[in-house]
């Protein structure tokens, strides 16, 4: 079936399937930013809802056929089924319809950078710092990120510059719609493989995607990624490597961490000095993530000087490492992480930050995600003293019947950790309120709604201090 053209509907009436999602939330705003009437709906109210309503679109909570009345094109995520009672109207109606990813490629074409940030972790952050770095060098980008960056008042920016700055996922393989000029490859890990067969066949579409770059274009890769690599030495375009080895292109010298894990560097391309970091996130993951900006940005002509002071004014975009509250002297954080991979990253800085015990609040993401990677669930929260999981949030899936967070808890215990199976945000809180003690973090991770356990517990303590 032929894609429809959104040059086609200018002014016209575009409907949403799946409008809260961190990408369609932004989409959303763009379209609406080009004089497009923005309707959609999702499942359940999410934390970007209230933006996507401040910015003028009409939305629906619950999936029905009514929803998509007076459309001009339907856009849907790569998460909503052909049986979506949505879908199924816009088919019985002849109402033309395509794929997020569709809209975002459409979107980027016609831009001389049309950069796309992909890789199983850090694509968020890694795409906020080069969002950051752009806006200061005043290149005027226009950018799409999976999250929401106070840098730029949300999470888009509609801009008159020559460049187009986007996260490019790989799920579903959405990132094959997008035309990058330049790609900039995080890492390629295990994720997603409820729509891939191993993670040899990941790494062959991410291959696909550093292909799609034309001859013309750059691949700026990390270089210490094994599989990045294999795949960067098909290319026939430009390409350069980032990582903390000194034998890539853009590497480190002098780098140090203080006691928290905040970390100093010189970046240097060979033996150039080019700027000098002072990070504000922790992480040595987040080294890395600034580095692969940083080159991005050295490619693309910037004054380094000033992206350094970029990076070291940036901190951090929301749901990642993110301080939501101080309740009875115990920190509480959330992070976006919801793979172990992430998970363990995001702990290994709250255990720098932590003055007492570590408590992890684990919400599993998808049943295919926790079936796929159930053994190293068993052992991502080792660095925490304790560990809660909530029930497994299906997202887009139904619950097969034959896996649940208490087998996920059996085995962690049967790993040594000091696990708690606490079913619902309630459940999770009451035990907080219980057993946290002075000096405690509490660190919440996923990608689901959990971040609304953090909110929940704020205003309850709002409300508690309002009875005092």
């Amino acid at each position: 079936m032929q894609v429809p053209k959104l040059q086609d509907f200018r002014g016209g009436h575009i409907h949403m399937i799946g409008i809260g999602g961190s990408s369609m939330s932004g989409l959303a705003q763009m379209l609406i930013d080009q004089g497009f009437v923005v309707s959609g709906s999702d499942r359940t109210d999410g934390y970007l809802m209230d933006d996507v309503r401040k910015s003028g679109a009409t939305v629906h909570i619950g999936h029905r056929a009514e929803n998509v009345e007076g459309a001009d094109l339907v856009v849907y995520t790569a998460a909503i089924p052909r049986d979506n009672p949505e879908r199924l109207a816009c088919e019985k109606r002849g109402i033309p319809s395509m794929e997020r990813a569709e809209l975002l490629g459409q979107l980027m074409e016609g831009f001389p950078w049309a950069i796309g940030v992909c890789g199983a972790h850090g694509k968020t952050t890694t795409t906020s710092m080069l969002a950051q770095i752009l806006v200061a060098e005043d290149k005027d980008p226009s950018i799409h990120i999976g999250g929401k960056l106070d840098f730029i008042g949300g999470s888009t920016r509609v801009g008159h510059g020559n460049v187009f700055l986007a996260e490019a996922c790989e799920f579903n393989r959405s990132f094959l719609h997008m035309h990058p000029t330049m790609a900039l490859v995080l890492n390629i890990d295990a994720d997603h493989l409820d729509c891939y067969r191993d993670l040899d066949e990941i790494e062959e579409t991410f291959g696909q995607f550093m292909g799609s770059v034309p001859e013309q274009g750059i691949v700026i890769g990390r270089g210490t990624d094994p599989r990045v690599v294999r795949q960067m030495k098909k290319l026939r375009c430009r390409k350069v490597t980032f990582g903390l080895s000194d034998a890539c292109d853009y590497h480190p010298i002098n780098l140090c961490e203080d006691a928290q894990g905040y970390a100093a560097f010189d970046l240097y391309r060979g033996e150039q000095f080019l700027c000098h970091v002072q990070m504000q996130v922790p992480g040595a993951f987040n080294v890395e993530n600034a580095m692969g900006a940083l080159s991005a940005a050295s490619e693309l002509g910037c004054d380094m000087e000033k992206a350094g002071e970029a990076i070291s004014a940036f901190r951090g975009a929301h749901r990642r490492f993110e301080l939501t509250d101080t309740i009875d002297g115990v920190e509480i954080f959330h992070d976006y992480g919801h793979n172990p991979a992430e998970m363990r990253n995001a702990l290994s800085i709250a255990r720098k930050r932590c003055r007492k015990r570590l408590i992890a609040v684990m919400q599993p993401h998808t049943f295919s995600r926790v079936r796929t990677l159930f053994s190293e669930y068993l052992t991502c929260t080792e660095a925490a003293d304790i560990t809660l999981v909530t029930d497994i949030c299906a997202a887009r899936e139904k619950d097969p019947g034959d896996l649940n967070s208490g087998m996920l808890v059996e085995g962690m215990k049967k790993n040594g950790i000091e696990a708690y199976w606490t079913p619902s945000f309630d459940d999770t809180e009451a035990w907080l309120r219980n057993h946290w003690q002075s000096g405690d973090l509490v660190l919440t991770m996923g990608c689901g709604d959990i971040n609304l356990l953090n909110a929940q517990i704020h205003r309850h303590e709002e409300e508690k201090q309002t009875q005092v």
